[in-house]
């Protein structure tokens, strides 16, 4: 990257690395993305400051003072080291729910092959709180259930509280009981599911920090050193009372700069590490109810970026726009670091659909997904930052609206598809095998793909009537398969988009964050826009070949995209504008 204005470069030449240099219960079901069902439909009252009050057992941190602008090289946070193996607890079971057992009779649509080829994934999820990776022989008749099934992916949970169902990662080994000592869950299925032609995607869950029921006994476990009672050093989200659990469970704000590096840095290492096909982004949002986000360093950065005073309340549209750009940032540096590393590996999102759906992205704007737990991935697809978006679309044909709401979520995601593949998730645990016959039908018929939640609980009298996991897949396979079920062995081959893309960074800047950052070809014409995040990394995807300029700060820097891939751009540095204080 060669300078062109005012500023200097730490390096001089770009790079194109194409390879890797006791149990408790809880009150719902784990969804892939962490939620319960309750949270689907119901609606969310954002309290305003006056209601806001400290919970028992709370500390409530002083907002901080934001710091003064003044040049200097920020700390680069070392490389995270795997930590041993270490002793395991077993994760919550499931609660009973109750729901109707007569569906309705319903056409069923028969699918149309040439809209059906259009998203060929068939997927399954495998979570971590039940039986099917605890050991090897569970992971043996895992597969061979998936392949008798005729997925053609599974989605592994990996990275599931701030650690991992695998051995060769940042972060520790998850504590369970029920898993096989040095059995390395993650390798297994890979080393199978590879020899049955069935990708694997590593799902991870991106905030994720712990659970106060379950939590992970590991002392390099992060919530050691960076849990609720490090005070300032403490990279859990709160609200604004200072209290940080949703139910049992305790996550990471992605406003502040070294968590959403210890996040990034946990999900690269599994790149690294394994062959996977993809990653699948879980958690990648803000926890439920709208009021989250005020940690002490994140409340700093905001002040220092936007010039904002006092805390804000949490319905105030320039706090929630930045939270929501602290997703966005985060997708962004994990999406482009991981193409950096494998450039062939899949980079997916499972995404929220709360309640009904939009017709347009002015709708959207308008949805819970979007202003209560600030999850953009309209904008994800957009840019070009996911290569499969799976809704998360959790909807129940027996309960009124959900058969016109899963239909139409599903035909919304297809009008913002960009360059992505888009599949319908759907609750197989909260559904009859026929009603999820009748979901999938429709969803391939629309020209999405498929993906069931969970090979744990296949069915709704699994989760609810105590048939046993075996004798409800079985139900389920042979009513996805036969009588002209839509589940055939669909070969999913294809591969991610081609993208030419750029990745940067500046340095040199007490308030590296929240930077316009503008991506210009050669004549200076405008390509793509974007912000730095709380590290000062920047990002631009489907650029096309040639000079490109990057103009930050008021100065600009030439970079060549020669070839598909992501170039790495070297450290840009940038100074603050002294101020001399005038004579006397």
């Amino acid at each position: 990257m060669a300078l062109v204005g005012g500023g200097s470069a730490q390096s001089s030449t770009p790079s194109f690395p194409n390879s890797p240099d006791p149990a408790l219960p809880i009150q719902a079901a784990p969804l892939p993305d962490g939620s319960t069902e309750d949270d689907v439909s119901a609606p969310i009252l954002l309290p305003s400051s006056s209601q806001i009050t400290p919970s028992q057992g709370t500390t409530l941190f002083p907002p901080l003072t934001p710091p003064v602008a003044a040049p200097f090289i920020g700390p680069v946070l070392p490389p995270l080291t795997p930590p041993a193996a270490t002793p395991p607890l077993i994760g919550p079971p499931l609660p009973p729910v109750t729901l109707p057992v007569t569906p309705p009779a319903l056409p069923i649509p028969v699918p149309d092959p040439a809209q059906a080829e259009l998203g060929a994934v068939r997927g399954l999820w495998v979570d971590a709180f039940g039986p099917g990776l605890k050991t090897p022989a569970q992971v043996a008749q895992m597969v061979k259930d998936a392949r008798a099934l005729g997925v053609n992916t599974l989605f592994v949970q990996t990275i599931r509280r701030a650690d991992c169902l695998c051995s060769r990662s940042s972060v520790p080994r998850a504590s369970d009981r029920d898993l096989t000592p040095s059995f390395d869950p993650l390798a297994e299925v890979l080393r199978l599911a590879h020899a049955q032609g069935i990708r694997v995607f590593a799902w991870v869950s991106v905030t994720g920090a712990g659970n106060a029921a379950a939590p992970n006994t590991s002392p390099q476990h992060i919530l050691k050193a960076h849990g609720p009672a490090a005070g300032l050093q403490s990279w859990v989200n709160r609200r604004p009372d200072g209290s940080y659990l949703e139910g049992s469970d305790i996550w990471l704000d992605a406003g502040i700069p070294q968590a959403a590096d210890f996040m990034i840095q946990s999900i690269l290492s599994i790149v690294k590490n394994y062959d996977v096909d993809g990653i699948q982004l879980d958690r990648i949002r803000y926890p439920d109810g709208g009021a989250w986000g005020y940690s002490p360093q994140a409340l700093a950065r905001y002040r220092a970026e936007t010039g904002s005073k006092g805390t804000p309340i949490p319905s105030d549209p320039t706090w929630t726009n930045w939270k929501r750009e602290q997703i966005t940032a985060l997708v962004r540096r994990v999406v482009l670091e991981t193409r950096r590393l494998k450039p062939q590996v899949w980079t997916s999102a499972a995404t929220i659909t709360y309640g009904a759906p939009p017709t347009d992205l002015s709708g959207f704007q308008k949805s819970r997904t979007y202003s209560d737990v600030l999850q953009n991935w309209p904008a994800w697809t957009e840019e070009g930052l996911i290569d499969l978006n799976v809704l998360m679309n959790y909807k129940q044909d027996l309960v009124p609206n959900h058969i016109a709401w899963f239909d139409d979520w599903n035909k919304f995601a297809l009008s913002v598809r960009g360059k992505a593949e888009v599949a319908a998730g759907t609750a197989l645990y909260l559904n009859s095998p026929d009603i999820s016959r009748r979901q999938m039908q429709r969803a391939l018929s629309a020209g999405l793909g498929w993906v069931g939640y969970a090979y744990r609980t296949p069915g709704v009298d699994v989760y609810k009537n105590g048939q046993s996991q075996p004798q409800g897949f079985a139900v389920l396979r042979k009513t996805l398969t036969e009588r002209g079920g839509p589940l055939t062995s669909t070969l999913w081959d294809i591969a991610p988009p081609t993208r030419y893309a750029l990745l940067g960074r500046i340095t040199g800047s007490a308030q590296p964050g929240g930077r316009p950052v503008e991506a210009r070809s050669s004549n200076g014409t405008l390509l793509a826009r974007t912000v730095t995040d709380g590290s000062g990394y920047y990002g631009f995807t489907d650029l096309p070949l040639g000079t490109l300029e990057v103009r930050v700060a008021g100065q600009r820097w030439q970079a060549q995209l020669t070839r598909p891939g992501v170039l790495r751009s070297p450290d840009l540095l940038v100074r603050d504008a002294q101020i001399i204080p005038a004579l006397k």
